[in-house]
């Protein structure tokens, strides 16, 4: 386990800790939320105008 770390740090690969990992994927799931949350909002705005 220990040398598939030492060869991907010798091998000039990028090692990503879990909670670096974690934080990525919080970060996509508010951004996720964010988008589903403006896509909703811009079908509203197009329905009250008319553009749908």
């Amino acid at each position: 386990m220990l040398e598939g770390g030492a060869v991907a740090v010798s091998g000039d690969d990028d090692v990503t800790s879990n909670r670096a990992v974690r934080q990525m994927e919080e970060r996509i799931r508010e951004l996720e939320r964010q988008l589903g949350r403006k896509t909703l909002e811009v079908e509203i705005l197009k329905e009250a105008m008319g553009l749908s």
